[in-house]
């Protein structure tokens, strides 16, 4: 009789450590599945655009150039003046213009004006171009992706200079450190598109 109402108390124990180890594993496995390695490698090996259009002066038709894009000093140069400019615009959904940017429309922005990209609209599109960067050799005007939700791609910055890098965050267009702990466990890789002449 004592053994067995042992044995009821003990049950319920049990069984609450193996749920909170099963917990603590998934939820490991979940932050693992964010934190680069996984994404990195995946989205080497896929299949990755290697050229871009580019709008022609004075209204010629589009060109299609080699990624990465190679550009003067000069413009390479003007694009982080124009990011300093844009520092503390609002953030909106779908926004591309300097009335407003989501992620993907600050860079599409910026690297029309600098450039001459056309580039996708989507950050999902975006990590597909160019190539993949390690992340140890990121260098400024270099994209870098996030996974904010664990599962896919869904938030894109740029490079701006040792471990910073510039994004249309919910506050707003504004620089951080991209392994300050938030960014760090969602960090997926980074690519280039640009590379100064």
């Amino acid at each position: 009789m004592y053994t067995s109402s042992w044995h009821r108390a003990k049950t319920p124990l049990i069984l609450s450590l193996i749920a909170m180890t099963l917990f603590g594993l998934s939820s490991c496995q979940s932050f693992r599945t964010g934190s680069g390695y996984n994404f990195e490698s995946k989205y080497s090996l896929k299949k990755r655009k290697t050229h871009i259009s580019c709008t022609a002066e004075r209204g010629d038709p589009a060109v299609i150039k080699p990624l990465p894009l190679k550009v003067s000093e000069q413009t390479f140069d003007r694009l982080f003046s124009s990011i300093d400019e844009l520092l503390g615009t609002t953030y909106r959904n779908g926004g591309n213009t300097p009335d407003g940017f989501d992620c993907s429309g600050f860079v599409q922005y910026l690297y029309k004006q600098q450039f001459r990209m056309i580039l996708p609209r989507t950050t999902g599109e975006l990590a597909l171009l160019g190539i993949v960067v390690p992340e140890n050799n990121l260098k400024r005007g270099d994209l870098v992706f996030f996974s904010i939700d664990g599962n896919n791609i869904d938030h894109v910055g740029i490079i701006t200079g040792r471990n910073r890098f510039t994004h249309a965050a919910r506050s707003g267009v504004r620089v951080d450190e991209l392994f300050e702990p938030y960014y760090r466990a969602r960090y997926a890789f980074g690519e280039r598109i640009i590379t100064p002449e």
